[in-house]
């Protein structure tokens, strides 16, 4: 591994290198004068570890068309807000879920490896086609009441109940 000296770059050659890296949130952080706060270093570490996703107005208008009282989904909605999430640079299916599940619990919950493995016995693997991945998530929440309905777990908890008894009955390392 070289060091800075052994290129010799000039410092011409330096200055007009350009950074790019998370252009839109590094510009917000880059101009913001007020005192930290949570929010704030939350969008830090998401700029670090680069997990930022931004929404576009008309997804997040998607998603606010999610009655947060409703008991029954509405699988063309769910679809349709799938799709632009799925679209999104930084957002794939288990992170699509989680922002789904916060809307409204009572209808969509986190899908990811823990849980996934709890319902089918085997690892998570997501589909590489947005429409599978649609289509993987609705027969996923199928199961998964299903499953809440067979041991009369509340589907709103099951997410989290089931995470939970995975870490306890399997020892087995989750892969990523």
């Amino acid at each position: 591994m070289k060091k800075i000296q052994e290129y010799n770059p000039s410092t011409d050659e330096l200055l007009n290198l350009e950074y790019n890296f998370q252009p839109e949130l590094t510009e917000k952080l880059d101009k913001f004068k007020s005192d930290f706060n949570q929010e704030l270093i939350n969008e830090i570490v998401l700029w670090k570890t680069n997990r930022y996703a931004e929404l576009n107005y008309k997804t997040l208008n998607l998603i606010n068309k999610i009655d947060q009282k409703s008991e029954f989904i509405d699988s063309a909605l769910t679809g349709e807000i799938l799709m632009h999430l799925l679209e999104t640079k930084g957002i794939r299916l288990p992170m699509a879920s989680t922002i789904l599940r916060f809307r409204n619990p009572r209808i969509y919950q986190i899908i990811d490896q823990r849980v996934y493995r709890m319902i089918y016995g085997a690892e998570l693997k997501l589909k590489t086609n947005l429409n599978d991945n649609i289509i993987q998530y609705l027969d996923y929440l199928t199961e998964l009441r299903n499953v809440c309905n067979l041991y009369q777990i509340p589907f709103y908890e099951a997410d989290r109940i089931l995470y939970v008894y995975d870490k306890i009955m399997n020892l087995e390392k989750i892969k990523y």
